[in-house]
């Protein structure tokens, strides 16, 4: 069964992606979703894959803390070290030769120091093989409507060639790893590791400089340019955002560009929390109209949401917030309670419409025949 993202909170449904014109980015692409719901706020090319990176490591992740959730795997386990992995060239955990790293180890040199060799280290224990983990990561991102992504290798490295993410689809991966996975979110937070007596600092600078960051991941590579996944909470408002295809000119200083790219997804977030708002639209149980049933013995019935449903937009769009319900067609007693029977649009300006389910609030049963009848002759006049 598929997993939903945008499900299961507000079960708000985009029908078209905004872009808002106060974020201007150099990014090639970008997106910048709400946490909470899964609104896609605003993007640039966010729906075109690209090569992820280490971006791509979230996935790499994602099915490590799959098996620490079910009890498939513990922290404290060991993972033999093979010559492949001590080989992986690019960026390194420094894994020694024959050596078992414990898995809580691995996964900071993952996140913190973007191990490609601790990354392969995790494939050939988990898949049996780096070839046979990556089945594992095209299989998972399928069960986890990740539609725009493509595995080649647990890392990002360019070669092979083919790997590929939207901003998207890492947003969502992002979102999955912060609801499902809170007990291992903290390790996105942490500023530097130690391992073979190497200190390496976390390649993400806006956890030193933004208020309320606690994660993701960077990633380089030539083809795709600088790009990185970041995520901030403040009060109850949590958002995230992936931008990819930053170009920086080559400095004697490598640092420059990892500077250069914390800076700009600092200024889109810190952006991100002055312009939006979190608005409450519907309370839990509120009847927000009646729709038609042909042949029920009321000839209506009242319609309410599964929960309560909030959107987020700029704050200049909510005074223009309007609701529109629109009843399915040709609903027909007997309608059940709980019954979906339409969907109330949420539209407000410079703010893509929205659609919410709506469901009956009780029970509507079929009129008698005399009344059915009656309502025939009636419709048959008009």
């Amino acid at each position: 069964m598929r997993l939903s993202f945008f499900a299961g909170l507000c079960l708000l449904i985009a029908a078209t992606f905004p872009a808002l014109a106060a974020i201007d980015t150099s990014a090639e692409h970008g997106l910048l979703m709400d946490a909470t719901t899964g609104q896609v706020l605003w993007q640039k090319d966010g729906l075109t894959p690209m090569p992820p990176a280490s971006m791509s490591k979230l996935m790499t992740l994602e099915l490590l803390f799959q098996r620490l959730k079910d009890g498939r795997m513990k922290l404290t386990d060991t993972l033999p070290v093979s010559e492949r992995a001590w080989r992986t060239q690019g960026s390194k955990m420094f894994v020694e030769l024959g050596a078992r790293i414990p898995v809580e180890s691995l996964i900071r040199g993952i996140i913190i120091q973007s191990g490609n060799d601790a990354c392969i280290v995790v494939a050939e224990a988990m898949g049996g093989t780096v070839e046979g983990f990556v089945d594992l990561m095209n299989k998972r991102a399928k069960q986890l409507g990740l539609d725009q992504s493509h595995f080649v290798n647990p890392d990002g490295l360019p070669d092979p060639p083919g790997q590929l993410m939207s901003a998207l689809d890492l947003a969502k991966l992002s979102r999955h790893l912060i609801n499902d996975y809170p007990q291992y979110y903290h390790y996105f937070s942490e500023k530097s590791f130690v391992w073979h007596n190497i200190t390496q600092p976390n390649r993400d600078l806006v956890l030193e400089s933004l208020p309320g960051a606690d994660g993701l991941k960077t990633g380089h590579i030539d083809v795709s340019g600088y790009g990185i996944t970041i995520s901030a909470k403040r009060g109850n408002t949590r958002f995230i955002l992936v931008l990819n295809g930053l170009r920086y000119p080559q400095y004697h200083n490598d640092y420059f560009p990892n500077i250069k790219r914390s800076e700009e997804a600092g200024r889109i977030m810190e952006m991100a929390f002055r312009e939006f708002r979190t608005y409450p639209v519907f309370t839990t149980n509120q009847v927000v109209g009646t729709v038609p049933v042909i042949e029920g013995k009321d000839g209506t019935v009242p319609v309410t949401p599964a929960k309560p449903v909030s959107v987020t937009m700029q704050v200049d769009s909510h005074a223009g917030l309007k609701t529109q319900l629109k009843p399915d067609p040709n609903l027909k007693a007997p309608i059940a309670q709980g019954q979906k029977v339409g969907v109330v649009v949420i539209t407000a300006p410079d703010f893509p419409a929205l659609s919410v389910p709506v469901y009956a609030a009780q029970s509507e049963g079929r009129a008698n025949i005399f009344s059915r009848m009656w309502a025939k002759m009636f419709s048959h006049k008009k």
